[in-house]
Parts: structure tokens; C-alpha cells; sequence
């Protein structure tokens, strides 16, 4: 209900709608529906480029990972650096 207005009952509600409802639609300007093709074929254009960009990014990361796996072997634990003390020599 608008502001400053008084309240409408329901039928007087249902009457107004359907005398909006059997209005003939407003009149579009025939540049409209072409401006509307138009910029709804450029919005599918990016989002189907966003979208592949989206896959080759996800295949390249999964490509990379599976190569830095095989080369670097995270699994196998480093070779000690430092060499262990040597003892039982002494007697030499």
C-alpha cells in the first residue's frame, strides 16, 4: 500500500489487476529487440570464453601438478645431509 493512500479491499484489488491485465502491452521500439540480440550474443560470446579459459586454467594446473608429483616424488623422504658419527675406528 502506497504512502498518503486508503486501503483498498480485495476485490476493488482483483479489478484493478485485471483491467491492467486486459490493457494491450506497451509498444517497443523495434531498435530495442536488436540492441537486446545483440548484446545478450556478446554476453554468451564471453561467458562461453570466460568458461573455456576456466577449463584450459584447471587442465594446465592439473597437468602441472601431475609432472611436479612425478619429478619431485614428495612421498620419499630426503636423504640425510648431514653423515653420521663414525665410531670404532680408533682402534686402527
Amino acid at each position: 500500500m502506497a504512502h498518503g493512500q486508503a486501503p483498498v479491499n480485495r476485490p476493488q484489488r482483483e479489478a484493478a489487476v485485471r483491467r491492467i491485465m486486459e490493457q494491450s502491452p506497451p509498444r517497443v521500439p523495434p531498435e530495442l529487440y536488436a540492441d537486446a540480440v545483440r548484446r545478450g550474443g556478446r554476453m554468451l560470446r564471453r561467458r562461453t570464453a570466460a568458461r573455456r579459459l576456466m577449463w584450459l586454467v584447471l587442465c594446465a594446473a592439473a597437468v602441472a601438478f601431475t609432472v611436479w608429483a612425478l619429478t619431485v616424488q614428495p612421498r620419499v623422504e630426503p636423504p640425510s645431509e648431514t653423515t653420521p658419527p663414525v665410531t670404532g675406528w680408533e682402534g686402527w
